[in-house]
């Protein structure tokens, strides 16, 4: 198959991409490959706006969450030191329980119900850019005693469980930079892992956002951690993935362990896997994962059986790595692409108790302020065809049903019931934050940072608003859980709770 794959096409379909990315601008580059080495590369834009270097193959970039599958090849590396059915609590017993009794596996392939830290920050009032050091995230997560879910029950990202594992491995001696490091270079790849933002790092340009007037330089307070820390360039990843593809040496098998399918408690199988996500394109199986920090994004598509493909590096927040893969490797192969669908109807819906909100607009169904685009699945279905996200749902007369993140949902169209007069007063977290809630707003921040944001009722307790913060725009549901406690939601941090002041 691999001789009739059509590389012409493919890079084809990448130019309509990267022609976009002007001299004026912050850019990137993609590289097609296969077993014989790279077939194609293209690139446009700038490295930085203080030098106008064009951006190139050999740029270096933050990876971002491509991190998280060389990661977990460290863990399957080391099974005399961690096991994927240990409990997180055998080697961090600091952590209470439940937190404590998830396992490294759970923790790893995204159905272990750990609330994301970088949300859990947001939620108590933290701006991206705060800085943070990795022992008092640590502790702070060793405080939580609530979880997103039970694990084993749902599929929802976070990356906590990658900070808690690598926590782990170091207490034993073993680093995620001196692993990546030294096997990276025996796959003819130049790869660091640093863990703050400002670490210096050599050839790492800055990455930039739009504010719809500018370029933004981009930056981020957050311990990085080996959920998304690596940096490199685009020729690096794409001879860390023709390595793995090859599987040879250290990486022998690795590819097939990393993307082998996962299974909840109840037998079904999630097509997220350790690090690496399933993709379907016309009926075919394909492996990768997309990376996202402020200001920079990155993705990977690979088919193993041809042994083909892509990279995706850029310093600019907007590119869709995703949707440039997919292309890519429907043209390379001649498959079809999936279809966007409007057959749900457009609104905001709820479920009938709990924060569990979503809303419709076209093709785009937004979970827990996490947006998809939904396409054609068997007529009346639409589906997010994501394993990261995945969503299958249907209209039932006025109501949507189906699945989100694996579990049955029936939303019905959310009922503006109005914002309480006994909502009103000052809410604080045992974290010592704290907002305050005056008529129909929220008032968070103090100084020049105060921020007042409009409250939309959802009915029966539950209210929207909308947090924006640097490149970031949140919207956070506040859920009544009695008459003097909350807590706040957003798709990967459901359990910050905060309680009415007296």
């Amino acid at each position: 198959m691999q001789d009739t794959a059509d590389w012409n096409a493919a890079a084809a379909a990448v130019r309509t991409f990267t022609s976009g990315w002007t001299a004026e601008q912050p850019g990137g580059a993609v590289i097609g490959f296969d077993a014989r080495g790279i077939r194609f590369a293209e690139a446009g834009g700038v490295e930085s706006l203080a030098t106008m270097a064009p951006f190139s193959v050999q740029t270096v970039v933050r990876y971002a969450s491509v991190t998280k599958h060389a990661f977990c090849a460290m863990v399957l590396s080391h099974p005399d030191a961690i096991s994927l059915g240990d409990t997180l609590g055998q080697h961090l017993p600091e952590l209470q329980t439940p937190m404590a009794d998830v396992t490294v596996g759970r923790a790893l392939d995204m159905s272990g119900g750990l609330p994301d830290t970088r949300e859990c920050l947001s939620l108590l009032g933290l701006s991206v850019y705060t800085e943070t050091k990795s022992g008092p995230l640590f502790d702070f997560l060793a405080r939580q005693t609530r979880l997103n879910y039970e694990p084993g029950t749902e599929v929802s990202y976070s990356n906590t469980g990658y900070r808690l594992v690598e926590e782990a491995l170091q207490r034993k001696g073993l680093f995620f930079r001196d692993f990546i490091r030294n096997t990276g270079a025996g796959a003819d790849a130049a790869f660091d892992a640093p863990d703050m933002w400002n670490d210096a790092v050599a050839g790492l340009v800055p990455g930039y956002w739009h504010d719809g007037e500018k370029w933004q330089l981009s930056a981020a307070g957050l311990h990085i951690s080996a959920s998304g820390s690596m940096t490199g360039s685009a020729t690096s990843l794409a001879s860390w993935l023709r390595a793995l593809l090859a599987g040879t040496g250290e990486l022998g098998g690795m590819l097939a362990r990393l993307s082998a399918p996962r299974n909840l408690a109840d037998g079904r199988e999630s097509g997220y896997g350790l690090g690496m996500r399933r993709t379907i394109l016309g009926g075919r199986h394909f492996t990768g994962h997309g990376g996202s920090h402020p200001g920079y994004k990155t993705y990977f598509l690979l088919d193993p059986q041809t042994k083909c493909g892509f990279v995706i590096v850029s310093n600019r927040e907007d590119t869709n790595g995703n949707k440039i893969a997919q292309e890519a490797m429907a043209a390379l192969l001649d498959l079809p692409l999936p279809v966007p669908s409007a057959a749900i109807t457009d609104g905001l819906y709820v479920t009938e108790t709990g924060p569990w909100w979503i809303e419709v607009k076209g093709s785009t169904v937004t979970w827990l302020d996490a947006d998809d685009t939904v396409y054609e699945d068997d007529g009346v279905f639409v589906s997010s065809l994501s394993a990261s996200s995945p969503m299958r749902l249907k209209m039932d007369g006025s109501a949507i049903v189906g699945e989100i993140g694996h579990p049955a949902r029936r939303l019905l169209p959310a009922v503006d019931d109005g914002v309480p007069a006994s909502l009103s007063g000052r809410w604080f977290s045992d974290e010592g934050a704290f907002f305050e809630v005056d008529g129909d707003v929220v008032v968070m921040g103090v100084g020049p940072v105060r921020h007042r944001m409009p409250l939309r009722a959802l009915g029966a307790g539950r209210f929207l608003f909308t947090l924006k913060d640097g490149p970031w725009t949140k919207r956070v549901c506040m859920h009544l859980l009695d008459a003097n406690r909350l807590e706040l939601v957003l798709s990967r941090a459901r359990m910050i709770e905060y309680s009415r002041a007296g």
